[in-house]
């Protein structure tokens, strides 16, 4: 059978990598997340679930902001007499007289006749009389926290869709939750391919190599806060990798990671295992480097859809795909903010000659107000060592070619 055109046209025809990237992110937010209920002190960079509704006031009475004297306020007095102290916690009701004051500490509840307090350092006391010291002014309601004017009974305190950092908890918390509902988090499950993988406690011998870009990938996958499982990995043996691909896509696996195998090769298999499990490409190869024989697909297993990344075999390219495919849109849907890029200045030529989006690594570095990049690496698609010294990656775009020391870039910190 010869080659035809349309085989020819398909071989030769690939995405852009915004092309690429919007077909990833369509498909990532057609996701359906589960959730689960946890305990709130495990629930530190989750995403909630649900509204958290406040079922108080807060504050739930009104309270000193500060240390110092709580009176009642008049501009024509500036000494009063000490009559009695109230802690945080330790409520005492007082009949006070307006030449009268309270010593006060903060967070302390407030009697209703207070409509001032004084800052402690804005006070001169001698024996049971307080004045105001020298140049110190006071006013109607100063340093006083009013109930309710952080949160009103009834409305919400964190919204659905959250990100969960330490700040948002004490709220949570004051809102009287002790669990919380949250995303349940994707679970990943990675295999790697290919005859010449050894186990990486074993020493190469001949032309064998240790799997390293398993663990990269366990890295980046822990690193955007979601489960993974580590299949280890396969031999070139076509059954036997349809036969362990078909039991990852059939268990609570929600997106597959493979590397190896999605190239043109003689024994590049996966693309066609796929087809034969039932993925549907969505597509294979976009035009970036490294990275480029990148097969993306999708397969429905029950009600759930799953996402199917067949990653290549080089290791920086593996790596570079999940940063630039898959990192943002993990955060997008759990609600994490991305990392932006940062314009730096080259302060070395690159050569790039192709149209291609590039990748490449760098070393980026902040000095007074400014940052600058510099890249003297082979941007070998398998040297990882490389990429283990760099620090970002560069970002050339399409049109932009062979950039030179003094040009603006944009970089991805890594």
């Amino acid at each position: 059978m010869g080659i035809t055109p349309s085989i020819i046209k398909n071989y030769f025809f690939m995405l852009s990598y915004n092309e690429a990237f919007s077909l990833i992110k369509e498909q990532f937010q057609n996701l359906k997340l589960e959730s689960e209920t946890v305990k709130l002190e495990n629930s530190l960079h989750r995403t909630l679930a649900e509204d958290v509704i406040s079922d108080i006031n807060l504050p739930p009475f009104d309270n000193s902001a500060v240390d110092g004297y709580a009176v009642q306020f008049d501009d024509s007095i500036n000494e009063w007499e000490m009559i009695g102290e109230i802690t945080a916690g330790n409520f005492k009701d007082f009949d006070l007289l307006k030449n009268q004051t309270l010593k006060i500490m903060t967070g302390a509840k407030i009697p209703n006749v207070c409509t001032a307090v004084i800052p402690i350092e804005d006070i001169e006391v001698h024996d049971q009389k307080v004045r105001l010291s020298i140049g110190s002014k006071y006013f109607n309601g100063m340093n006083i926290r009013r109930q309710g004017t952080d949160i009103g009974e009834g409305e919400i305190a964190v919204e659905k869709g959250t990100f969960l950092k330490p700040r948002h908890l004490s709220s949570i918390a004051s809102c009287g939750k002790s669990e919380i509902k949250v995303y349940k988090k994707l679970k990943f499950g990675i295999l790697a391919t290919g005859d010449e993988l050894i186990p990486v406690n074993e020493k190469p011998e001949g032309d064998k190599i240790r799997v390293s870009n398993v663990y990269s990938l366990l890295g980046e996958v822990s690193e955007v806060n979601q489960e993974v499982i580590n299949y280890g990995f396969v031999k070139d043996d076509r059954d036997k990798i349809k036969e362990k691909v078909n039991n990852i896509l059939s268990s609570d696996v929600d997106i597959l990671l493979t590397t190896g195998g999605v190239s043109v090769g003689e024994y590049d298999y996966l693309k066609d295992i796929f087809e034969e499990l039932g993925v549907k490409k969505i597509f294979w190869r976009a035009y970036i480097k490294p990275g480029k024989p990148c097969y993306f697909g999708k397969i429905m297993k029950g009600n759930k859809t799953k996402l199917v990344f067949g990653l290549p075999g080089n290791p920086v390219s593996s790596q570079v795909n999940f940063k630039v495919y898959i990192k943002e849109n993990i955060n997008n849907l759990f609600g994490k903010q991305n990392t932006e890029q940062i314009e730096a200045e080259l302060l070395n030529d690159l050569r790039k000659k192709d149209k291609k989006r590039h990748f490449m690594k760098g070393v980026l570095k902040k000095e007074k107000d400014k940052y600058f990049v510099t890249s003297k690496f082979s941007q070998s698609s398998g040297n990882m060592v490389e990429l283990s010294k760099a620090n970002c990656l560069i970002v050339i775009e399409e049109e932009h070619l062979d950039p030179k020391k003094g040009e603006i870039v944009n970089c991805i910190p890594m």
